[in-house]
């Protein structure tokens, strides 16, 4: 299980198609001795059966249910000699994770028919119906509990949300063959992902819950003998250059079984060490003072320049990947990153106050980037704007407001933001500019018709539109979609000769 620190990011809210609760397996004989620990640590926690076994619920602080399930089964995986639990009472490791959607079919198919789950049981729950589902090894995390919640609101991501679940494989030639077998059945399925200490592939069934499969591995221990493990600040090979200023903004951690201190800036703090390649000293916000990354072609040798905006949840460096997969190298290829991960707190589709003022200072973000760019003698109809999911959404945003010749748009599963019957009454023209928007149809995030009105208003505006919708895919970003773009960029970079 992976937390991520997310100063002052908003509360999420649990729903449909997303993964609500992880349970742990204690032993049965240790049920009393946790109910005591949780009273005593001054927990709330609830009482319930789960197929038979009793089971206690809780929140932890930023609202994830955690289930301790007494279960007969296997013992310890492998006790920690530290752990202020007793052997006896320590947890057994997962043992199950419960996912609301609003209906079973799709999930069911995906788990029995290519990734060898077998329906376990099914009862009455009191969100409704729970039908659980049992992996094909022994040991722990054998368990995936599905409950449909038909006609029930979706999840809106934030703190507290689980972004994916994780299953194992053991190697990288059996993740290639599910990542195979996958695509195979007309599952969305990214390529591999180096994840440093294993693997992962990822797919997102059409419920909304987002799945990974991930090696074991090389391991943790690949870099570092077991008894270091956690006296480090440990980081992948390409973010080593940046060693200085992420170590000055790591909140100081310490380690109480060591005695290490790693980390030593300021918690909370919303600013980036590192030198920002842009900032705009007009406007006060979230994100003004964060980081603009680059990759590709140096600014005073461009001529052509592509600002990559990131989604929810994800980072400036995330997104800057894309630039591996466009390969074009006249491009300059800058990605700002938001604060907190998010550019705004709320849907896209909420009233715009209640996603103020994130969404101001992410806009004047993307005007400073354009202003310096302009400044470096590559004016705004030589650069390309665009990102995916709520970065297509602000870059989308951006354009419209700002409307005027660019080098291109592309929105990956995003649209312009505001409520249904907002005005969309932009000024400005967009002279020509090309314009990529790209979705699914079912896309757990982004309407249909918020897509069809997004494109509506660009070519109104002046673009010229290219939208294509994709029937059943998830919320990801597609090779058709990738070579479109890359298509607009050969096209900018050749009128810039």
């Amino acid at each position: 299980m992976t937390f991520f620190p997310w100063p002052a990011a908003a509360r999420g809210r649990r729903g449909n198609g997303e993964v609500v609760a992880a349970a742990y397996a204690i032993a049965p004989e240790s049920l009393e001795y946790w109910r005591a620990r949780l009273r005593e640590q001054k927990l709330a926690f609830s009482e319930t059966t789960r197929f038979g076994a009793p089971t206690l619920v809780l929140e932890d602080p930023d609202g994830l249910i955690i289930e301790l399930v007494a279960e007969a089964g296997a013992a310890v995986p492998r006790f920690w000699p530290n752990s202020p639990i007793p052997e006896a009472q320590a947890p057994r490791g997962f043992h199950s994770v419960t996912l609301w959607v609003d209906r079973i079919d799709s999930v069911d198919h995906l788990l029995t028919a290519s990734l060898g789950f077998t329906r376990a049981g099914e009862e009455p729950d009191a969100e409704g119906t729970r039908v659980r589902f049992r992996g094909a090894s022994d040991g722990v995390g054998l368990y995936v509990d599905v409950i449909a919640r038909p006609g029930r609101p979706r999840g809106e991501f934030g703190a507290g949300s689980v972004h994916h679940v994780a299953l194992r494989t053991r190697d990288d030639s059996e993740q290639e063959e599910y990542r195979q077998h996958l695509a195979r059945h007309g599952v969305q399925v990214t390529p591999v992902q180096d994840r440093q200490y294993f693997h992962s592939i990822y797919f997102r069934d059409t419920s909304g819950v987002l799945f990974e499969i991930a090696t074991d591995a090389p391991g943790f221990p690949d870099d570092e003998p077991v008894e270091e493990l956690g006296r480090h600040l440990k980081l992948p090979a390409w973010y080593e250059p940046q060693r200085a200023a992420i170590e000055a903004r790591v909140p100081r951690i310490v380690n109480p079984e060591y005695g290490v201190t790693l980390g030593g800036g300021s918690a909370g703090s919303g600013q980036s060490a590192a030198k920002p390649l842009f900032s705009g000293n007009r406007f006060e916000g979230p994100h003004q003072g964060q980081t603009v990354y680059a990759a590709g072609r140096p600014l005073h040798e461009a001529r052509v320049a592509m600002v990559l905006v990131h989604g929810r949840g994800g980072s400036a460096q995330d997104i800057l990947s894309l630039s591996d997969s466009f390969n074009l190298s006249a491009f300059a290829y800058l990605a700002p990153q938001a604060s907190g991960h998010t550019w705004y707190p709320h849907s896209f589709l909420m009233p715009t106050e209640r996603n103020e003022p994130g969404l101001s200072s992410g806009l004047q973000m993307l005007r400073d980037i354009l202003e310096e760019l302009n400044r470096q003698g590559i004016p705004p109809e030589n650069v390309i704007l665009g990102g995916f999911s709520q970065g297509a959404c602000l870059a989308s945003e951006f354009v419209a407001r700002n409307a005027r010749r660019y080098g291109g748009l592309f929105a990956f599963s995003g649209g312009l933001i505001g409520p249904e019957g907002s005005p969309r009454d932009y000024p400005g023209s967009l002279e020509g500019t090309p314009v990529f928007i790209g979705c699914s149809d079912v896309d757990p995030h982004i309407p249909l018709a918020r897509v069809e009105e997004s494109a509506a208003v660009l070519e109104r505006l002046g673009g010229q539109v290219d939208k294509r919708v994709y029937p059943g895919m998830p919320h990801t970003i597609n090779d058709e979609e990738i070579s479109a773009v890359r298509a607009m960029m050969q096209a900018l970079a050749a009128r810039s000769v």
